[in-house]
């Protein structure tokens, strides 16, 4: 084939480490549908970002110690199955999928195709729409992966931070699990928190987080921080929040000093002096095609949904980063990265 009749596709590539500003629309071939063995070539419909998409690029210099450039940023996606490699099974051409590339490859979501690990995609429900699956991956695994793991039905569950992106999942998860469910929020958001489920909101507007909490007592399985430095001393008082074999999973969010304090204290003093027994457990989410398809499943039976808060197109990428760094949204952004004609 001339080189001129290669297919082409459209991809938002960072050339060198930066703002998140810098990166610019260009087009590349196309992959090849002849894939590695365990290999998807998805025709990218919908695509999600998340703060990590920009955070990476935006450490500077520190960034090629984890990333090597150029790179396409974005994780999640969902589209149309155009090839499989050998030894995909139950992924057939033609299905909509659901999926999430590895953020440390060069290839990301912000791509009109990709191709992407079997572990990292699965089938979609007919009844679920690529708007709903296209901003899940990332945040709905991480919601499962910090809870699902932790928790059984009649647990209690406490998220900090529960009308953000992974927030709203971790709701619907704990519930789809059959756990009890407080979150923090601000006053604003604390209808779509109990739209979504949540059984107790603390409005950190008006209450003293932390203070509640103690008040409630240590019976929590596991608490998830969003946040970080919303209340800032969260961890330090997880004895007296969580159950003795309760987990602190911390996702993200701020650091600042005031938090660093209690953390160091939480951490490194004798328990008499303020010291805690559970540890501060550091979150990375991982592509697993089982957690994926689980998460498919409760979608399609209308258990889990994308809370979605605004929608934007190909070109307006930028645009829709600023939305991100705001960080005032209630949801999810979408990406429409192309039509589906399917």
């Amino acid at each position: 084939m001339a080189a001129q009749d290669t297919p082409q596709m459209r991809v938002y590539q960072i050339d060198a480490p930066g703002p998140i500003a810098n990166m610019k629309l260009v087009t590349v071939p196309r992959p090849s549908e002849t894939l590695e063995k365990d290999h998807i070539l998805v025709k990218v419909i919908v695509a999600g970002i998340n703060p990590a998409d920009y955070k990476l690029p935006e450490l500077g210099i520190l960034s090629k110690a984890k990333l090597s450039y150029p790179i396409c940023p974005g994780m999640d996606f969902a589209g149309q199955v155009v090839a499989v490699g050998e030894g995909v099974l139950d992924i057939k051409v033609g299905d909509n999928v659901l999926g999430r590339m590895d953020p440390l490859k060069w290839a990301g979501s912000l791509s009109e195709y990709v191709v992407s690990p079997y572990d990292g995609v699965a089938t979609l429900p007919k009844n679920v729409s690529l708007d709903q699956a296209g901003a899940a991956g990332t945040a709905a695994l991480t919601a499962y992966q910090t809870i699902a793991p932790y928790a059984k039905a009649g647990d209690k569950v406490f998220i900090n931070g529960g009308s953000g992106g992974t927030g709203t999942y971790g709701i619907q998860i704990a519930k789809a699990i059959g756990c009890h469910v407080t979150v923090s929020c601000s006053t604003s958001k604390a209808a779509l928190c109990k739209e979504l489920g949540a059984d107790e909101i603390i409005d950190y507007k008006t209450t003293n987080v932390t203070a509640k909490l103690r008040e409630i007592g240590p019976v929590f399985s596991v608490i998830v921080d969003n946040v970080g430095d919303s209340p800032p001393d969260l961890f330090s008082a997880s004895d007296a929040i969580l159950l003795p074999s309760g987990h602190y999973k911390f996702v993200g969010g701020h650091f600042s000093f005031q938090m660093a304090t209690h953390l160091a204290s939480g951490l490194f003093l004798p328990k008499f002096l303020g010291g805690v027994s559970h540890k501060f457990e550091t979150f990375m989410t991982k592509n697993s095609h089982e957690d994926l398809a689980q998460l498919a499943k409760w979608m399609g039976e209308g258990k889990v949904k994308t809370v979605v808060d605004s929608a934007f197109g190909f070109e307006q990428v930028y645009e829709a980063f600023e939305k991100l760094k705001v960080g005032s949204a209630a949801g999810k952004i979408v990406i429409h990265v192309q039509e589906n004609k399917a």
